[in-house]
This record gives C-alpha cells, sequence and structure tokens, in this order.
C-alpha cells in the first residue's frame, strides 16, 4: 500500500532520528506535501527535506503535534498485524516485572504506540485513544488485543477531555460484557475498580510502587488520605496495619467507593470520610484540632497546560502546607504531583517553602515514581511525569 508523504523542511528531522515520535506543524514543508490534504487519522510516509523515508505517523492536520510516528519502516503502517506485535512486547515487560494481570498493558509512546492506552484488569481490559489515528483503528486495536490476550471484554472508555483537541466525539462502548466493577489485587490489598463510572480508566496503576513503600511506614499510624478517590492510599495503608485512616475527597461516590473497598478487605472499623473539596476540608481539620502521622497528599494534574503554572504551583503549595500542619510530632508527608509541567525539583523547592514558612524542618526520605507499567521513553520527556516525594516534618 502506497502511503501519501508528509515532507519535513530542513532539519526538522533530528528529533526524529534521536528517536522522538512527534511532528509539530511548524515542521512540515507544506508548500511540498500540504497538511490540509490531509484527513484526521491517515497514516502518511514521513519523509526529510531530501525526500528520504523516515517511517510512518498518523496526521492531524488541525493539531501542533501534527503527526506520530507509529513505525520507522514504511513497509510496516500501523494495522492489527503491527498492533498485536507492539501488544506482545508490551505484554512480555508487564509479566516479567508483575505476577498478576493487573497493570497498564499500553502506556501510549513509551509503548510505540502514541495515543493509546490500555489497562488490563485481569480478564478485562480497559482501553482509551486519545488520537484520530489510533481512534480510526479500533476495530484493529480490539482484534488484536482479542489475539493476544483472549480478554472476556474490552471496555473503549472514550469519555475524556483529550479527544476534543483531536476533533474527537466522547462514547464509552464495549466489546463483551465488561461488568460495572471488576476486582483488582494490589500491594496485597483488594479494591473494586468501577470502570464504567470511575476516573479514566476507572483505576491508577501508577502509583503502584510508592504505595507499596507506604505500606513499610504506617503500622499504627493515623494516616490521612487526601484526593483519595476509591481509597488506592488510605485502605492499602489499613490493610499493612495502620491504626486509623481518613479518607477525603470531594465525591460523595468515590467514598462509598471507599467504604465498599474497606469492607472488602475487613478493615471498615478503622476507615473514616471526610466528603468534600481539600482545602476547606483541611482547614475544617485544623480547626478540630485533628492530628495525623501521615498525611498523603495526592491531587489531580493542577498544571495541565503552561498557562496553569503559576495557579498550579499555588495550588501545591498551599495544600501541601496544610498537610504539614497536620502533622503530629515527626510526621511523614507523602507529596505526589501527576503534574507533567512541575519537574521534580520544582515540587521539592515548593515543599521546602511550605515548611519553612511554617518554621518546621523537611527531610525527603524516599522519592517515588511510576512503576514499569508506565515506562519511560528516552527521548520523550513528557513520558515521565509521576512524583511522590516521601518526607518527615519535623521542628
Amino acid at each position: 500500500m502506497s502511503l501519501p508523504p508528509l515532507q519535513l523542511l530542513a532539519k526538522s528531522d533530528r528529533r526524529l532520528k534521536q528517536g522522538h515520535l512527534w511532528i509539530y506543524s511548524n515542521e512540515v514543508d507544506t508548500q511540498k506535501t500540504p497538511l490540509r490534504d490531509l484527513a484526521p487519522g491517515d497514516q502518511v510516509e514521513v519523509q526529510d527535506s531530501t525526500g528520504k523515508s523516515l517511517g510512518v505517523a498518523t496526521v492531524n492536520p488541525q493539531g501542533l503535534i501534527c503527526a506520530r510516528v507509529v513505525s520507522r519502516e514504511v513497509r510496516y503502517p500501523l494495522n492489527k498485524s503491527l498492533l498485536a506485535h507492539r501488544f506482545k512486547q508490551a505484554l512480555a515487560l508487564r509479566e516479567a516485572v508483575y505476577d498478576q494481570p493487573y497493570y497498564r498493558l499500553v502506556y501510549g509512546d513509551s509503548d510505540l504506540l502514541p495515543g493509546l492506552v490500555v489497562d488490563r484488569f485481569g480478564d478485562y481490559l480497559v482501553a482509551q485513544m486519545a488520537t484520530a489515528g489510533m481512534d480510526r483503528l479500533q476495530d484493529d486495536i480490539a482484534e488484536a488485543l482479542q489475539q493476544v490476550l483472549a480478554p472476556k471484554g474490552i471496555l473503549f472508555k472514550n469519555d475524556h477531555s483529550a479527544r476534543s483537541l483531536e476533533g474527537l466525539e466522547e462514547q464509552v462502548t464495549s466489546r463483551g460484557d465488561v461488568p460495572e466493577q471488576i476486582e483488582i489485587v494490589e500491594n496485597n490489598t483488594r479494591f473494586w475498580v468501577p470502570v464504567h463510572t470511575g476516573q479514566k480508566t476507572g483505576w491508577f496503576y501508577d502509583h503502584r510502587e510508592s504505595r507499596a513503600y507506604l505500606q513499610r511506614l504506617v503500622k499504627g499510624k493515623r494516616v490521612l488520605d487526601v484526593f483519595s478517590y476509591i481509597g488506592g492510599w488510605g485502605v492499602q495503608a489499613l490493610v499493612a496495619g495502620a491504626g486509623e485512616a481518613m479518607c477525603v475527597d470531594a465525591s460523595s461516590q468515590a467514598l462509598d467507593w471507599v467504604q465498599a473497598n474497606a469492607e472488602l478487605n475487613g478493615v471498615a472499623d478503622r476507615i473514616s470520610a471526610l466528603e468534600g473539596k481539600a482545602q476547606p476540608g483541611l482547614k475544617a481539620l485544623l480547626e478540630a484540632g485533628e492530628k495525623f502521622d501521615v498525611v498523603v497528599m495526592d491531587p489531580p494534574a493542577f498544571i495541565k497546560r503552561k498557562k496553569d503554572q503559576k495557579s498550579g504551583e499555588a495550588a501545591y503549595y498551599h495544600l501541601n502546607e496544610l498537610a504539614m500542619r497536620l502533622l503530629d510530632k515527626n510526621g511523614i508527608l507523602v507529596s505526589g504531583s501527576c503534574s507533567m509541567h512541575l519537574p521534580r525539583a520544582r515540587l521539592t523547592e515548593l515543599l521546602r517553602s511550605s515548611s519553612r514558612h511554617l518554621d518546621r524542618q523537611l527531610q525527603i526520605f524516599h522519592q517515588g515514581g511510576q512503576g514499569a507499567d508506565h515506562p519511560v521513553h528516552p527521548a520523550i520527556p513528557e513520558t515521565e511525569y509521576l512524583k511522590a516525594q516521601f518526607a518527615r516534618v519535623y521542628r
């Protein structure tokens, strides 16, 4: 099959040759290969300024990132065969690291499948497509996943806002019967995951290693889990021997799931919930004189775009300061960030500044990050986004 060409301007191929997968619209020679002639989701042969082939990419002419490389050889376009090959490669890494089938199976660019995320929940898969190129291949994706893993069902949970950037509609469809809730196991803790109605794919595997590290620190402790969602940190702390855990979340539905997961693990007698937004909730706890041995601050991404930098950093600063004020003597703060635009060093600086404003000392004794099922692409810094700073706060 002959693919239409997408020719780059002189010297615009350097990042691609270093391993990067993205092509920006200002790197395309639109005089020779007009982007307007292409439709969202088309596959093209990427060429350097001399016409030399660089591989295959999917395109979206309206995007700033107008193309994403999916193959380095033009004879291997992205189809069911290549998808199955990539899925097998991704599966080999996960099976080498994890002994149970609960993990992120496909992590977009890092698994050479830009725009595709697939989470595995035992016999079921939840997939999300964020690009027109992947969206067009939904049938091939389903068939390749069936070929490699033979799941009982696949949920295509394409109801996230990122799709609007590609001009895609939000929709949820399934192949096979996918239950509303699926049970998983993480760090010896069982969870009901609401895959149909929960956030993103229903669960956040990325902090798995940091939650495991927390379990080493909580025996007999009083734990506060802020932005708890369905209790990933709090319930795992209780299973590891924490004396008590309180979960704070703005969603009453999320806190119902917290209770269900606490009951699933036989720790419901040691869990409590506080419904409401984080900042007023933490202030209310302070006014009530509450103290905790461990506070976990795991917020959503406050900095989704560069223009959010100032307000996002202010949010991280103020919430972590409130968390420090709630800590008992020699308390432990676990401060997380999934904002790619907030480097680890800057998060550390915000924590330092918060602690000094309170005239307290801060010791960072462990630095967590994303697990092996969220591998980092060495040419794409954006694939390394997750931070978890474990700090002792004392006078």
